[in-house]
Formats: structure tokens, sequence, C-alpha cells
């Protein structure tokens, strides 16, 4: 695992395409599972990451009547998910609810079983950074680290030019120019460390 490399992408914000509004009924933002599955297997690798579920019990079970009084059957688990990622280990915890008719119970116990292994997953990858739904978390929404983060070839497009300035007056441009343009390729650490390089080499 090259950590180095990892860090940059765990420390770039959530894209905005990610965040999914909540439920009706329910509140909080949330990335849902497929999104975490995607970003782990490419930050990490298919073969860099794994997960497995260190607990899952029933938490409840009650049966009740729905708003037709039919009787329903309501059901919750608890599960725990421990994610290793080249030594390193997260846990995240959550409980599922499934809700059917009497005759389809074993549909709420599935139901009710998946939710919680998902939502374990992704509160044990939350821990690694924004892209996994940590920005969300900030009550701030104006704080939160959510927006388009620059792609590679943007970052060593912006280097490259900064690195060929003839001067500290055309070096000043160039990076204002990207700001303006690009406010994420200019806020990544690698492209005001190259304009502050360019700088120091330019005044010598």
């Amino acid at each position: 695992m090259d950590w180095d490399k990892a860090t940059i992408e765990l420390q770039k914000p959530l894209s905005p395409d990610a965040v999914r509004q909540p439920p009706k009924g329910k509140f909080g933002e949330y990335v849902d599972a497929l999104h975490v599955i995607r970003e782990a297997n490419r930050i990490f690798g298919h073969g860099g990451w794994s997960y497995s579920i260190t607990r899952i019990e029933m938490a409840s079970r009650i049966t009740a009547k729905d708003k037709y009084d039919n009787d329903q059957v309501r059901v919750s688990y608890a599960c725990t998910v421990r994610v290793e990622v080249d030594g390193v280990s997260r846990e995240g915890a959550a409980v599922g609810t499934g809700v059917q008719k009497v005759q389809n119970e074993a549909d709420a116990h599935e139901s009710a079983y998946k939710e919680a292994e998902t939502d374990a997953l992704k509160r044990a990858l939350r821990s690694f950074g924004n892209t996994f739904g940590l920005a969300l978390y900030d009550k701030d929404k104006s704080a939160r680290e959510v927006g388009y983060s620059a792609s590679e070839q943007e970052i060593t497009a912006a280097i490259e030019s900064l690195t060929q300035c003839a001067s500290t007056d055309d070096l000043k441009a160039a990076y204002l120019s990207i700001r303006g343009s690009f406010p994420a390729v200019a806020n990544d650490q690698r492209v005001i460390d190259a304009a502050s390089a360019r700088k120091k080499e330019l005044a010598a």
C-alpha cells in the first residue's frame, strides 16, 4: 500500500455528486454503500482492503398492526464491522430495521440484516476520510469539506506551468489564473509546494 498516494486521495473533499438526501421521515445527508465501496477499491485497490462482521445479533422483534389493521412484524439487528487496510483497522457499528407482513417475516430479517451490515461498513470506512462520508459530520455546513477535487492531469499541468515561469511576476499571474479558474487545483498542496519552490528558485 502506497500510503502517500492514498493520503492525497483521502484528504480530498467529498464530491457533491455522492451526497444523498435523507428518505422521507429521516434526517441527515449521507453517502450510499455503492459509493464507499467503489472509493475503497479505487483508493486502496481491490486487494488492498477487506472487512469482516465481528458481531451481528437480533436486537428486537415485535408484532404490531399496520394502518390497515393487518398484522406485521418489525425486527432490528445490531452489527459491528471491522475494516482492514494494510494493517490499519477501523470498526463501525449500526442497527438495521425491517418491517413486513407476518407471513413474510423472513424478508424483514433479511432487510434488517443487510441494512445493519451496510451501515456498519460505511461507519467503519468513514474515519479514513472525507470521501467516505466523514465530511458530512461537520454540523457547520459551510465548513464541510464538500466540493469537486482536481484530477491528477490538472494538477500535473498546473505544476508544469508554474515551473516554467521565468519571473516572479509571471509566477504570481500564473497562480492567480489557476486559482481563479480551478480553485481545487490551486488549493492542492502539491501545486502550492511547486509555486513556493519556483519562487525560491527565481529569488536565488
